[in-house]
């Protein structure tokens, strides 16, 4: 079989389908990684608009109880009421900077009797038991709170509490503890409270850092990739046509230009210093 009739063999065809298989497979990890950039890129978006925003009035931002848009995630909303500090709450399995620690949970009672859930802050798991070592207290009587809103959680399944705890900030969950008219659609990350409290608060939530991620160079790694596996499979057959055709004198001139060329090639220091050792074991 000479020419080209090998490449068209079963052999080559299935040579083709794994090829183009593997190039689709890269094409979709390279288009997942575009939608995972464009999450990012979402997210940064809310912090950049929201974070630093003024604070509106919690009826304004949530006309009702169970009122959240993911687009108002980080807003600054504003809040005049009560902390019920007996129905304080800990959301567990909170890390922060890989150390383990809760949340607090501060219910906000507000003029209307509606309550919004207010997370006043992180704190470290104890030394000697899993709860903090002490929650500072919160401010009492009136208070007036900024904070930035997130969505409610999901319950997550196998994950438990008890007591004080919650395993995770479900606000449809805390407001059948409360037993109250409560907010479901979204809590706040707490910025400020006035007058503030005696004691020094949890450790507040910083802005996050702006950084999109990886992504992108991803995305590009993965349509090289894909790419590639044509490159590839030109470049074995070529080298098997050169073989099955070495007999041939077109071909045979083709090969012994190429030899004279890669001859003529100045060679640099790792060539020179390989033909020597050769030279010397010979």
């Amino acid at each position: 079989m000479t020419g080209w009739q090998f490449a068209f063999s079963r052999r080559w065809a299935g040579y083709l389908a794994l090829a183009i298989l593997f190039a689709v497979v890269c094409s979709g990890l390279g288009v997942w990684q575009l939608a995972r950039r464009d999450e990012a890129l979402t997210e940064l978006f809310k912090i950049e608009s929201n974070f630093d925003a003024n604070p509106v009035p919690v009826v304004e931002a949530l006309p009702d109880l169970t009122s959240f848009d993911d687009s108002q995630k980080w807003m600054p909303v504003k809040l005049t009421g009560t902390y019920l500090i007996d129905e304080e709450m800990l959301a567990r399995n909170r890390p922060l900077n890989v150390n383990p620690g809760f949340e607090v949970l501060t219910p906000l009672l507000l003029s209307d009797g509606t309550i919004f859930i207010v997370n006043r802050g992180w704190l470290p798991t104890g030394q000697e038991q899993d709860a903090p070592d002490t929650v500072p207290a919160p401010p009492s009587g009136t208070v007036t709170v900024v904070a930035r809103l997130k969505a409610t959680e999901p319950d997550l399944p196998g994950r438990t509490a008890s007591g004080t705890q919650v395993a995770t900030i479900n606000l449809t969950s805390i407001a059948e503890r409360l037993n109250a008219p409560t907010y479901t659609g979204a809590y706040g990350l707490m910025d400020s409270e006035s007058p503030a409290a005696n004691e020094k608060r949890p450790i507040a939530v910083v802005k996050p850092v702006r950084d999109e991620g990886p992504h992108l160079s991803y995305a590009f790694q993965w349509f090289v990739f894909g790419l590639l596996a044509f490159i590839g499979l030109g470049w074995a057959l070529r080298e098997e046509y050169r073989s099955v055709n070495a007999e041939d004198p077109e071909e045979r001139a083709r090969a012994d230009e190429r030899a004279r060329k890669r001859a003529a090639k100045p060679r640099d220091d790792a060539e020179i210093e390989d033909a020597l050792l050769d030279r010397q074991l010979t």
